[in-house]
């Protein structure tokens, strides 16, 4: 018997989604479709105004939280003809990353992080934070279109004036469609869920949370319903929503996850 077999897995993610439901198959599961992250597009409504006020007044911190996220920040600099001497900012600014996307985005630019995670998490950003000093520091924070309440509010209840940059916006999924996952997360009509972003999660549950199945959806996944994380960030994430039983693979892959499923659900 494959791994997988007569098992039923939701894919919540746009992105390669053919190439992951390719994967479940080869594996005898059954991939079922259910996006549940929105349209990215670059936000260009205020990134401009940001990235002129960073120039002109450096902050103390800037946080990077993802390489993409980084990438886009360097692009909108670039389309605004800012290249430069934000990149000059950016050597005036102690810079904290998260996971390697982000250092090996910033090594590119010639640059490296004052402070680093030592397991690619946020909480694991924070605690590479905690010896340094940040009551009344200006911290900029990079976020990549979904807000990260977590590491906003700890950084300002430690005194730091943060400020949000969302280069990038995602436009939220269909309700129809995320009502129709969480019917079936809460029916135990699908056997798992494959989450491979953080902005996924927050949809899932947000949405749940606005259907007043919170607590139905967390008790499916406690017991009946496998929800499974393409890495740590993403269970991180999960976690922080409640989410208690969470599978992931230590390499953030794809593939790695379809393997550690096909683990888990092996006769």
């Amino acid at each position: 018997m494959t791994r997988l077999e007569g098992k039923i897995i939701a894919v919540t993610g746009p992105r390669k989604a053919d190439d992951l439901g390719r994967m479940i198959g080869k594996f005898g599961g059954t991939a079922l479709m259910r996006p549940a992250q929105g349209v990215a597009y670059l936000d260009d409504t205020s990134i401009e105004r940001q990235l002129c006020s960073l120039i002109e007044r450096p902050a103390d911190w800037i946080v990077l939280t993802t390489g993409a996220g980084a990438d886009a920040l360097m692009q909108a600099a670039a389309k605004f003809g800012l290249a430069d001497p934000f990149l000059g900012a950016l050597r005036r600014m102690n810079i904290a990353a998260r996971g390697y996307k982000t250092a090996n985005a910033l090594r590119t630019f010639g640059l490296s992080p004052a402070a680093r995670d030592d397991d690619g998490t946020t909480a694991g950003l924070l605690r590479a934070l905690a010896p340094h000093e940040l009551r009344g520091a200006r911290v900029a924070l990079q976020l990549y279109g979904d807000p990260a309440p977590r590491l906003t509010g700890t950084l300002a209840a430690r005194g730091a004036l943060c400020e949000e940059l969302l280069p990038y916006r995602h436009i939220p999924p269909e309700d129809d469609v995320t009502h129709a996952l969480i019917d079936e997360i809460v029916s135990a009509a699908v056997d798992a869920v494959a989450f491979t972003s953080t902005i996924q999660v927050r949809y899932v549950m947000g949405s749940a949370a606005r259907f007043g199945k919170l607590e139905a959806v967390q008790a499916a996944f406690a017991e009946r319903v496998l929800a499974v994380a393409v890495g740590k960030v993403t269970a991180e994430s999960l976690r922080e929503e409640g989410v208690v039983r969470v599978l992931f693979p230590e390499e953030e892959r794809m593939g790695s996850m379809v393997v550690a499923m096909g683990k888990y659900f092996a006769p």
